[in-house]
């Protein structure tokens, strides 16, 4: 790949990670927040639960879809890490494809049921719906285009992702 790309495409992802880190820190100090009202000052905050529970689904699906590296999926390892690199490539162009296409399959009802849930609104924050539904939709774009990379990796020849947990630290 173009170095520049390469450049590019790590920045991205430390902005990603940036993003997720935001995310936490708001979960985190409105956590804080919640428990100082409900158990110090005796008046629980009802929005507190809504933003922690919108951040925490942002943060889950977010940092999988652009944090996450190909060697920190989960896997059964006892049997990926016993095969040979062929049969690996051959595992990964499968299960890539398969991927693909069900994230396809299901993008267009995903969106549907996203957009319709304009018409809902959460309890205490009064944010629609799809906003804080949206991040399924970017998960599913972020998988797709994954699957389709990891898929024509493995077409073309490259060595998989280490899955031997000892040698991951390295």
């Amino acid at each position: 790949m173009h170095p520049r790309l390469i450049a590019v495409a790590r920045w991205l992802r430390r902005r990603a990670e940036n993003v997720a880190v935001a995310l936490l820190a708001v979960m985190f100090g409105t956590f804080i927040l919640q428990i100082l009202f409900r158990y110090v000052l005796n008046e629980p905050l009802g929005w507190s639960e809504e933003l922690i529970i919108a951040t925490w689904l942002w943060t889950v699906l977010w940092g999988a879809a652009f944090t996450l590296n190909e060697s920190e999926e989960i896997r059964f390892d006892i049997l990926y890490s016993q095969i040979s690199e062929r049969t690996r490539r051959i595992f990964t162009v499968i299960t890539g494809l398969a991927l693909v296409l069900m994230y396809a399959i299901s993008l267009p009802a995903a969106f549907k049921y996203v957009s319709f849930m304009k018409v809902e609104h959460s309890a205490y924050l009064r944010v629609p719906l799809n906003w804080m539904y949206s991040v399924f939709i970017i998960f599913t774009l972020a998988c797709i285009v994954r699957y389709c990379w990891l898929t024509w990796r493995a077409i073309r020849g490259d060595k998989s992702p280490e899955t031997d947990p000892a040698k991951l630290g390295d």
